[in-house]
């Protein structure tokens, strides 16, 4: 009886030290169990990825660590993380043309492109790290209040701007039609930051303007690439084809870009049918894609024309003007242009967000870059303040008189 009671005594013992060994366990496992597992409000945990490189690790530890330890973590819902991470993913391209659009973004961004939002009237982006005015759209409250193309925009409502993104710069400038925004910025030709005060409105993004001027030159004022730019740049060349000279000043200054259709269609009226007008390189394996001109024909025999370029002429104005300037078809006059020469495509991520991402570069006829480089103008016109003050456009002047 005793030995039965001893082995008893073992039996029990041995199960007590099994079952804490266990609880044990699932206590050691539970807490040192992968960090994705941990997280279970969370869908699509486990999404193939392209790379069998990619450790997630660290990212499910930080989301842990700051769902245990940060004191607002339940202010910010698992979606918004999600949203801020994704956004992170984007930025650590280093390429500030590629932006990830959470629900609010992506609405901004269709409206602004849709021809009508409200706010100040400036394209803006960044030069290395530092928020830039690529250029003002025409009569619009940045315009009437002297912001310039190459303006560095240091503050926005006091707000510094250092290691800002484009999407915020965007969010903060951007507001209620009437409510004012106050923006510190430093001119190229200054030493002293100076503080503009500009109201909100609703903005109509303008396209094309032209004229026969005193001195009889056809100018063209074109304002962006838009959709409808094609049609409205052939309803112009159809005037100046019934004028009664050939000279002609294409003006794309401040010109911020667009569609590279467009930029086709409208070189294809100065540059022979089946010649290059741009070059779309993807890089890798991928095949260049090559735009070649229609060949319009305007009619006019021996063309005499100028193109007006300055800091604000970005992307499809580049194409446009870089390809004329290659075939010796114009004279660029002005200053040197932006210097953005890449393709975004607007990516449908979920039913209110979307990927703007850079998927390839543009290259002129010669095949060179205009990420980063820009065109140099044939003739250089610097723009003083003095001339601005006095409203004297120089550049105009100049192309004026190397066409008379």
């Amino acid at each position: 009886m005793e030995k039965i009671k001893t082995n008893f005594k073992y039996v029990f013992a041995s199960l007590v030290i099994i079952v804490v060994i266990f609880f044990a366990g699932v206590s050691f496992g539970y807490n040192n169990r992968p960090a994705v597992d941990k997280v279970i409000a969370v869908t699509n945990k486990e999404a193939e990825i392209s790379t069998e490189e990619a450790d997630f690790a660290p990212f499910w530890e930080v989301w842990n660590e700051i769902e245990e330890k940060y004191p607002d973590a339940k202010n910010i819902s698992n979606q918004d993380k999600i949203w801020g991470a994704t956004k992170g993913l984007v930025e650590s391209l280093g390429d500030p043309h590629s932006n990830f659009f959470d629900p609010k973004e992506t609405k901004s961004f269709e409206e602004s492109i849709n021809g009508e939002f409200s706010g100040i009237g400036i394209e803006i982006g960044q030069k290395d790290g530092v928020l830039v005015v690529i250029a003002p759209l025409e009569n619009t409250p940045a315009d009437k209040a002297g912001l310039r193309s190459g303006d560095l925009i240091l503050k926005i409502n006091s707000v510094s701007t250092a290691d800002m993104t484009l999407d915020e710069a965007i969010e903060l400038i951007r507001g209620d039609i009437g409510t004012e925004v106050k923006l510190t910025v430093l001119s190229l030709d200054s030493e002293e930051s100076r503080e503009v005060s500009v109201v909100r409105q609703i903005i109509e993004i303008p396209t094309l303007s032209y004229k026969m001027n005193d001195d009889g030159i056809f100018v063209i004022s074109l304002y962006n690439f838009s959709s409808n730019a094609t049609d409205l740049f052939d309803q112009a060349m159809y005037e100046f084809s019934k004028s009664n000279t050939n000279k002609l000043i294409v003006d794309v200054r401040g010109n911020p870009g667009g569609y590279l259709d467009g930029a086709v269609d409208i070189s294809s009226w100065f540059i022979p049918k089946g010649q290059v007008v741009a070059i779309e390189s993807y890089g890798g394996d991928v095949e260049d894609v090559v735009y070649r001109s229609h060949g319009y024909n305007i009619g006019k025999g021996a063309l005499n024309m100028v193109i007006l370029v300055d800091e604000g002429s970005a992307s499809a104005s580049e194409i446009f003007a870089g390809a004329l300037q290659e075939y010796g078809k114009a004279t660029l006059i002005g200053n040197k242009t932006y210097g953005k020469g890449s393709v975004q495509q607007l990516i449908p991520i979920t039913d209110t967000t979307s990927l703007k991402l850079t998927i390839a570069k543009w290259l002129t006829p010669n095949g060179v870059s205009l990420t980063g480089n820009g065109l140099d103008p044939d003739i250089s016109v610097p723009v003083t303040k003095e001339d601005l003050e006095a409203k004297k456009d120089t550049q105009m002047q100049k192309a004026i008189e190397f066409l008379k």
